[in-house]
């Protein structure tokens, strides 16, 4: 009797076993399969040039934006100064602002913004890379534009982003600022809508407009016009990517003095916009209370950053764009 309740549960134990191998079997082929359907549905997805771009240029904008977070917040501080400071007081500048953080806010406070600026900087910078590509692929695939051409080009594809990423520039603004107590980017959208209405995350689009497409068509009629200029030799080089920055570098200082005026417009627009309730205005006011010298205020930490960031985003997408088999 114990042997064959020994034999029962033997063969009970047996039949359960083989259950397990079939579930776990099934398991792992669904599993399988499930990764198989996603990695095709990515290599299709992928495929496209276009995305492949965007994929590139998301990946740029964010090694880039992490590392000169800093310097945007300090931008955005001094563009934001009131002006009635007493004459023969000392004139604050961009190291005070950086020194005033750290100590008010800790080192960590010079990241503060770096949320938005992601959720500005990976689908924006996407957005511009992927345009600039498709445009260029369909404008100027027999021939490379020319200077003109350039600008129109890198024109052209900064509009398309700005319009798509100006919400999220304007709670960016607001939190680099210090006036706003936002906790998430969220938030903060929703605040506005709330209070101020889905208008007022569109303040400052004529003045964002005029320093974005600008800067970005110089950037790139001189970054261009600077690699053509460049010996064979380097060109083809290991030190091509090296060579490509320090172009970068020269077009962003260039195109950062041009648009500079434009930038502290956008500025007071987007963090005070009930006091504008037109770019004009908010151009007569920094005139009237700082001068013309008030229009290039927050000039150096905004090329500084305009320019390193750029160059890097540049150089990095076009190594990735080579190393996917695209011609950039």
């Amino acid at each position: 009797m114990d042997r064959g309740r020994v034999r029962t549960e033997k063969v009970i134990q047996k039949e359960e076993k083989t259950k397990e191998d079939f579930d776990h079997t099934r398991t792992t082929l669904l599993d399988w399969n499930l990764f198989s359907t996603f990695k095709i549905t990515m290599e299709l997805s992928l495929g496209h040039p276009a995305l492949k771009a965007f994929v590139c240029g998301s990946l740029s904008g964010t090694c880039s934006t992490l590392l000169f977070q800093p310097l945007d917040l300090v931008k955005t501080r001094l563009q934001t100064l009131h002006s009635n400071m007493q004459p023969g007081s000392a004139r604050v500048g961009m190291v005070t602002v950086f020194l005033s953080v750290v100590r008010t806010e800790k080192l960590i406070g010079l990241w503060k913004g770096v949320s938005p600026s992601f959720v500005r900087t990976i689908p924006g910078v996407g957005i511009y890379f992927s345009t600039y590509y498709s445009l260029k692929q369909h404008y100027f695939l027999e021939q490379g534009p020319g200077a003109m051409e350039s600008v129109l080009l890198g024109a052209g594809a900064r509009t398309v982003a700005g319009v798509c990423m100006l919400p999220v520039t304007v709670i960016k603004t607001r939190f680099e600022s210090g006036r706003y107590n936002y906790g998430s980017v969220a938030g903060a959208l929703r605040s506005v809508c709330q209070t101020e209405g889905p208008r007022a995350l569109f303040s400052g689009l004529t003045a964002t407009l005029l320093r974005d497409a600008p800067f970005s068509g110089l950037y790139v009629m001189f970054y261009s016009q600077g690699k053509n200029t460049l010996p064979q030799e380097i060109s083809t080089s290991p030190y091509a990517a090296l060579a490509n920055f320090s172009c970068g570098i020269l077009a962003g200082v260039l195109a950062s003095l041009v648009t500079q005026p434009a930038d502290v417009v956008k500025t007071h627009v987007q963090v005070s916009p009930h006091l504008y309730r037109r770019t004009a205005d908010a151009v007569r006011y920094i005139y009237n209370e700082h001068g013309f010298q008030g229009f290039f205020r927050g000039g150096v930490p905004r090329s500084l950053r305009r320019t390193m960031i750029a160059a890097m985003a540049w150089t990095v997408y076009e190594q990735l764009m080579a190393r996917m088999g695209l011609k950039s």
